[in-house]
């Protein structure tokens, strides 16, 4: 069995958290975005440092507020989407963690979330990359796992699939 943490739980600074990581003895981290923007050096720097500390990237969090309510908000998130998979190449993670939205327009509609999804699992797949969808208990609409389930289950893509915290 593997064990990882995400570098959220732990206290400091990035490179900091992943020496920490590495002395209790974790197999790998999920970089969390914040962490990342904090940092002075580069994606491929961290990869470097985890890479020495024996340490694997496991996944990139958090990509929030994914689905849009026009077109052309879909159309913006998956630009943004892009970017955060350019991130992932660098940090040598194939698996983001999309959390379920918190804004009050937030979609509610299965089918059009599932549409929406689906568009971003063929992007992540197209690269070599996964998405893991998380409920988040404060989403404004998905709130509970069996609705992300419902979603994963409609998206039906190999690279898409439920996170469960």
């Amino acid at each position: 069995m593997k064990h990882g943490i995400a570098t959220v739980s732990l206290s400091g600074m990035l490179r900091e958290k992943l020496k920490a990581a590495a002395a209790a003895h974790f197999d790998g981290v999920e970089i969390f975005e914040n962490d990342l923007l904090q940092y002075p050096g580069s994606p491929r720097e961290v990869r470097r440092i985890c890479d020495d500390l024996g340490l694997n990237i496991d996944m990139f969090q958090p990509f929030r507020d994914f689905d849009g309510t026009t077109a052309a908000q879909v159309k913006r998130n998956l630009e943004r989407a892009n970017r955060k998979f350019d991130v992932m190449a660098e940090l040598g993670t194939p698996l983001i963690l999309v959390c379920s939205n918190v804004q009050p327009d937030a979609l509610s509609d299965p089918n059009l979330l599932a549409e929406q999804f689906h568009q971003l699992a063929e992007l992540a797949g197209k690269r070599g990359m996964r998405v893991a969808y998380e409920a988040l208990a404060w989403g404004s609409k998905v709130k509970l796992w069996s609705q992300a389930w419902e979603v994963v289950q409609q998206v039906n893509h190999p690279s898409f699939g439920l996170a469960l915290d």
